[in-house]
C-alpha cells in the first residue's frame, strides 16, 4: 500500500509535478494558495519510489448553526494504481483528518455513473444518503 502523506505549503512542487493525477495541469498560484490555507487539505498516495499515484482533497466548511464539516472535493487515482485500495486509503485518511480537526461530518458529491468513485467511497465507509441536484453558476 502506498504511503499517504498530508501536504503543506512546502509541497507545491510535488503537486505541480503530479500532472498525471489532475483533470488539468495544476496552476502554480492556485496550488500555493490551496496549500497555504489551514482549512484546505491535500493528501497524496506515494508509491515506494516516491511517485504520486493518487490524491484526495478536502475543504473545511463552517456554518454558524452547524459547526465544521469537511467537503471531499476531489479524489483521483492514477490508472495503473486503481482497484488496489488506494482510493479507499485516501478517503479513510481524509476522514481521520476530519475527525482530528473536530469536524462533525464529511461529505462529497459524485456522478451516479462514476462507478469507480462510488465504489471507493462505499469501501471507505461512505453511504449514499440522497439524490441531490447540483446547481452551479459560471462566474467570470
Amino acid at each position: 500500500m502506498p504511503e499517504i502523506r498530508a501536504l503543506g505549503p512546502d509541497d507545491a512542487d510535488l503537486v505541480l509535478a503530479a500532472v498525471h493525477l489532475f483533470d488539468s495541469p495544476p496552476e502554480d498560484a492556485a496550488t500555493r494558495r490551496f496549500l497555504a490555507d489551514p482549512g484546505h487539505h491535500l493528501l497524496f498516495a506515494l508509491d515506494a519510489s516516491g511517485r504520486a499515484v493518487g490524491f484526495v482533497s478536502g475543504v473545511e466548511l463552517t456554518h454558524p448553526d452547524k459547526g465544521t464539516e469537511l467537503f471531499l472535493y476531489e479524489l483521483g487515482v492514477d490508472e495503473p494504481a486503481r482497484r488496489q485500495g488506494v482510493g479507499r486509503a485516501l478517503v479513510e485518511a481524509l476522514a481521520t483528518l476530519a475527525r482530528e480537526r473536530g469536524c462533525y461530518g464529511m461529505y462529497t458529491l459524485a456522478d451516479d455513473d462514476n462507478a469507480a468513485a462510488l465504489a471507493a467511497y462505499a469501501s471507505a465507509g461512505g453511504r449514499e444518503t440522497s439524490q441531490p441536484v447540483m446547481v452551479d453558476w459560471e462566474i467570470g
